[in-house]
Parts: C-alpha cells; sequence; structure tokens
C-alpha cells in the first residue's frame, strides 16, 4: 500500500482538488491521509465530503500544533510500505509520483523533491536559498532543497525518524544519520493559487536554531559532553587570552568566559549521564537484517 500524509491549515479551496488529483494518478492500494492541523475555515467540512473508510482518512487537531506535529500523526497512522507527504496547497504535482516511486525501486529510503524551478515570491526563494546553503554546508547532506515538503519515504523510515519540535525540516539529515540512503529528484512546482505563504526571513532564524539541534541529535547525541566540551574549551581559551591582557574591563570578560567554560563543561558530564541512562531503553542503531 501506498500512503500519502497531507497536513492541512486554512487550505478548504485545495484540498478537494488535490484529493481527486492523487486518486487518478496512485496505484492501487493507497490510502491518503489528510491532517488538519488546526483549521479555522472550512477545511474540516471539505474533508469530511471526501472521507473514505478505506482511501480518504482524516486526522483533526484540536488547535494548531504545527507541521512536525502533524506529520507524527500521519506517520504514526500510514499503512503503508512507501508513505509519501506532500502539502495541501496545490503547488506539488501528484504527476510526480511515479518517479519518485522509480527511485524507492532503485534502493532509495528516502527520496527528496528538489523545486529547482520554484514559484514563489522573491524573499521565500532567498530565504530558502540561504538556509538550504548552510544546512549543505553543516550536514554534509547534499540536498538542494531540503525543507520541500514533498518527499517520498519507505515506510519504516518514516515511522523511525525522532521528530519534535519542528524538525521537520530535516527528515534527509535525520534518515542519513540512521544509516537509510537519501537521494534528490527534481520536481514541477506550481504557483500558489489560494491562501499565502507565511515562510521568509522571520522562519529563517528558527530554521537555523533547529539546526543547531539537528548537530546535537545526529552527531553528538550519544556524547553530548564532547559537544559542549568543545565549546567549553573555547570558553577557556578565550579567557586565558582575555585575563593576561592588563585591561579591566577585558579582565572581567575574562573572568566571565571561564565562568561559561565551567558551567558548559558541567552542562555535558549532566547530558552524558541523561544519555547514559537514556540509553537502556532507546537504541542507539538501525538492524539492516537479522537472523534468528
Amino acid at each position: 500500500m501506498i500512503s500519502v500524509v497531507i497536513p492541512v491549515s486554512n487550505e478548504e479551496a485545495t484540498v478537494g482538488p488535490l484529493c481527486r488529483a492523487l486518486e487518478g494518478v496512485l496505484p492501487s492500494p493507497h490510502e491518503i491521509l489528510f491532517i488538519d492541523d488546526g483549521s479555522t475555515d472550512g477545511t474540516w467540512e471539505e474533508l469530511g465530503k471526501l472521507y473514505d473508510r478505506e482511501r480518504v482518512r482524516l486526522i483533526r487537531f484540536r488547535r494548531n500544533f504545527g507541521k512536525t506535529a502533524a506529520l507524527q500523526a500521519g506517520f504514526a497512522a500510514a499503512r503503508g510500505e512507501v508513505v509519501f507527504t506532500m502539502d495541501g496547497d496545490l503547488q506539488d504535482d501528484p504527476q510526480e509520483i511515479p518517479r519518485f516511486l522509480e527511485m524507492i525501486g532503485d534502493g532509495y529510503d528516502l527520496v527528496s523533491g528538489w523545486k529547482k524551478h520554484r514559484q514563489d515570491p522573491f524573499t521565500k526563494v532567498i530565504a530558502s536559498r540561504i538556509f538550504n546553503s548552510v544546512v549543505r554546508l553543516v550536514t554534509g547532506v547534499k540536498l538542494h532543497d531540503i525543507n520541500c515538503g514533498f518527499k517520498a519515504y519507505r515506510g519504516e523510515v518514516a515511522r523511525s525518524l525522532p521528530l519534535q519540535g519542528e524538525l521537520h525540516r530535516f527528515t534527509p539529515v535525520l534518515a542519513r544519520a540512521l544509516g537509510y540512503r537519501v537521494g534528490e529528484l527534481v520536481v514541477t512546482h506550481h504557483p500558489r493559487r489560494h491562501g499565502r505563504s507565511h515562510y521568509g526571513f522571520g522562519r529563517l532564524f528558527r530554521g537555523f536554531v533547529d539546526l543547531i539541534t539537528v548537530v546535537l541529535l545526529t552527531r553528538y547525541a550519544h556524547r553530548p559532553a564532547h559537544a559542549f566540551g568543545l565549546v567549553a574549551l573555547l570558553a577557556f581559551l578565550l579567557s586565558v587570552a582575555l585575563l593576561l591582557l592588563p585591561v579591566w574591563p577585558y579582565v572581567l570578560l575574562g573572568f566571565a568566559a571561564l565562568i561559561s567554560a565551567v558551567v558548559l563543561l558541567a552542562a555535558g558530564f549532566v547530558a552524558e549521564l541523561l544519555t547514559h541512562r537514556a540509553s537502556y531503553d532507546v537504541p542507539a542503531y538501525t538492524i539492516r537484517e537479522q537472523l534468528d
């Protein structure tokens, strides 16, 4: 079975056309899961008209919890061997689905769309390019459009991702850290017909904060003392340099840096202890094959 998970928020004009377009493309058996993330318009009423016990399933949040929460709920409910995610604004083209399935068939575990010719306002395009450039540099995952909502996952991948906060942007990074094969596919991107996008430079800052979280989760989740220790070492070296300067304001800054180094080192040890304790319940690896 193929599952398509679609988070929507105030998309009453688009859910019907999108569902019909998907029905015309998806092979059988399939299911379409709409997650209504606290819509305040008539989205839920329009979804009710589409409901089909076998093919169109619905989840409604009590309030807006964000895209990551919507994907969590969708992944947990999805029954498919392949799980697609896409936005509900009709900018993603369902006709691309067979091409995604070809790449999954070629051995990829996650295929991310690349909106190479993006039909969005200039500010959104620039913000996205800056964000993607920094993510490629920091994580080493060489995707051009890591935040593209149009993706295909093997079911086991979708259900194993440690999503939290707003980490939906980084599912390829999280998947590769777990040992899965990640690929990219250029997709058609249509202009937005209804409503307006909320992405821009305001969310860019939040994305960079989340990037720090992702780096900690993927590189230092099981050795957090190394991450805190590195920053503590830099703070300590800075404190030494400042304390050697015979200028009173620099001396004060030197003591502040020294205190910061001690606090960071202590935080690293605490995080290490918490991680060690949690490791009894959460495995730090994935198994590709097992013979019993």
